[in-house]
């Protein structure tokens, strides 16, 4: 990415996030919304669709469209309905597994702490 926004010879920077795309508090994305609100952006660069939110992207289109900016979407590919299907389904249930072992982690640091407690 940093290649092809340097061949472009335009200023820009990256906002690296790592997480799900279904979850809307990421940091970078907030933080990307918060930037094309005040008026700081004129244009996001995005390999892939899904990597800016797995769903919801026309909200955000349309969002930067009433700030007028421009997403560019760099690999155009098309994925059948099929494959887009399928990783719609991966992503959603990594997220839930994540939260069922997140909520069993917290469960269990209670329980340690209760019985250091005592």
């Amino acid at each position: 990415m940093e290649n092809y926004l340097s061949s472009q010879g335009k200023p820009f920077r990256i906002i690296k996030d790592i997480g799900s795309g279904i979850n809307y508090k990421n940091k970078g994305l907030n933080e990307i919304i918060d930037e094309v609100i005040k008026g700081n952006v004129k244009k996001i660069v995005i390999f892939y669709k899904d990597r800016l939110v797995r769903f919801g992207f026309e909200l955000i289109e349309k969002l930067c469209e009433k700030f007028n900016t421009e997403i560019e979407i760099v690999d155009t590919t098309e994925k059948t309905e099929q494959e887009e299907l399928i990783e719609d389904l991966i992503q959603i249930i990594t997220v839930f597994s994540c939260k069922l072992q997140g909520k069993r982690a917290n469960k269990t640091k209670r329980m340690i702490k209760e019985l250091v407690e005592k």
